[in-house]
């Protein structure tokens, strides 16, 4: 009895093509993303954006600069793109520095203060009376890898991109506290200095990086500054409370929209077609009724953040009534038309299920995407997860108003429009039925 059982399973699996199919290409599919992200590979890690302010523009701060725009795990700017308005922009100031990373264009900030060339090195990696002015390092709190690679790199530059500094520095500490060089040292000094001098004008000259060598902590002082979260409570409750929400969202709305898959199966769908109302109409309803229950699922996940978590959610009221609706409202198409392309609720389950895990993997509801490489990163902007993460990232962790989501909200609702339609000239089948 066991056999015809097994076989009459398998039977029914081999017909149902999409469940068979989706059955495989699910796990395969998650391991090739989750591979991608983890896979250590050094070519498919993303550089870090770093804005540079050279206040001081002596030998040394330019010296260093050279050596962190030469290193590849940087892309360095010292002046914004050029736009319309602005073809010509001119370079980062310490104020404009800040908000891009307030605005999240750059993950980091340096800003080199005038008078870093009389003293760039600190041999402590702290700001002393007879050490120059700290290097400010602005950054963003919800990112805490960016800040530590930032500052290891710029110890690197150091050592890589100003050994003539270095070597003044030294002589200069030689003569304070050691009692001086002999005539002798001092002129094999300078004719070492002289020799410097020379490789670093060749290497300019032809190019060329500086030489590497191993790293060293300390060399120059560098003060840490959070422009961003530095006073939130429960800082990543907001990405968060976002990233599971729109997940969840999809998996409603999916599941709410197949309803029109049962009503179909028993007949209930030709009454009502039978009736005054169109396919049109009727679709429309589902998808107003769809967007209030994603609208309302949300308003309860960041209550409940608010009430459990200390979110500040009252303060962000326009803002998430935007991000929230047009959220709701992808989401509600993107349910209505994996309902009209499936023919049963076995179907909408596996296809559901594959899409949403997907487009949540990638788009950042699981794994953060600054995190991810910088292709993964492109690729998430094809998902709805990244563009309503992105709109409440703006509103609870950035505190930008409801003006600067206006990117996310005509993304969200350009992906509503086009899903619906879509799904409204698939579900012709029915009216011809």
């Amino acid at each position: 009895m066991i056999f015809p059982i097994v076989r009459t399973a398998m039977v029914a699996l081999r017909r149902d093509r999409v469940s068979l199919v989706l059955s495989f290409v699910v796990p395969i599919a998650f391991f090739s993303i989750f591979a991608v992200i983890f896979g250590g590979q050094h070519d498919s890690v993303s550089k870090i954006k770093v804005v540079v302010v050279d206040q001081d523009q002596s030998r040394a701060s330019q010296k260093l600069v050279q050596g962190l725009v030469s290193d590849g795990s940087l892309v360095v700017n010292t002046k914004p793109a050029p736009t319309k308005d602005q073809p010509a922009p001119f370079n980062y100031t310490a104020e404009t520095a800040e908000a891009a990373v307030k605005a999240g264009d750059v993950s980091v900030a340096l800003i080199v203060p005038h008078g870093f060339g009389d003293h760039p090195f600190s041999f402590g990696g702290k700001s002393t009376n007879e050490s120059g002015p700290a290097i400010e390092l602005l950054n963003d709190a919800s990112d805490m890898i960016a800040p530590q690679m930032v500052g290891g790199l710029l110890q690197k530059a150091a050592m890589t991109a100003m050994p003539e500094a270095m070597a003044e520095q030294g002589m200069k500490y030689t003569d304070q506290y050691i009692g001086g060089f002999t005539p002798e040292q001092r002129k094999l000094m300078e004719a070492n200095l002289d020799q410097l001098r020379k490789i670093e004008s060749k290497q300019a000259a032809d190019g060329a990086s500086p030489a590497s060598s191993a790293s060293g902590g300390g060399l120059i002082a560098v003060h840490n500054r959070s422009v961003v979260g530095e006073n939130k409570k429960n800082p990543m409750v907001a990405f968060y409370a976002a990233a599971i929400g729109v997940m969840f969202l999809l998996f409603t709305a999916s599941g709410s929209a197949g309803a029109l898959l049962d009503e179909a199966e028993s007949g209930a769908l030709d009454r009502v077609l039978s009736s005054r109302i169109s396919m049109t109409g009727l679709l429309a309803g589902k998808l107003v009724f769809n967007i209030l229950l994603a609208f309302t699922q949300l308003t309860v996940m960041f209550l409940w953040a608010w009430s459990v978590f200390k979110l500040d959610f009252f303060s962000h009221i326009p803002g998430f009534i935007v991000m929230g609706l047009c959220t709701a409202f992808a989401v509600a198409a993107f349910g209505m038309l994996l309902a009209s392309i499936c023919h049963t609720r076995a179907q909408l389950g596996a296809l559901s299920t594959l899409a949403i895990l997907v487009m949540s993997a990638i788009g950042g509801s699981m794994f953060p995407r600054f995190l991810m490489p910088e292709a993964m990163q492109k690729a998430g902007l094809w998902t709805i997860n990244a563009w309503a993460i992105d709109g409440f990232t703006k509103v609870f962790w950035r505190d930008l108003p409801v003006s600067a989501l206006w990117p996310q909200v005509a993304v969200l609702l350009a992906i509503g429009i086009v899903l619906f339609a879509i799904a409204r000239r698939i579900a012709r089948r029915w009216e011809y039925a």
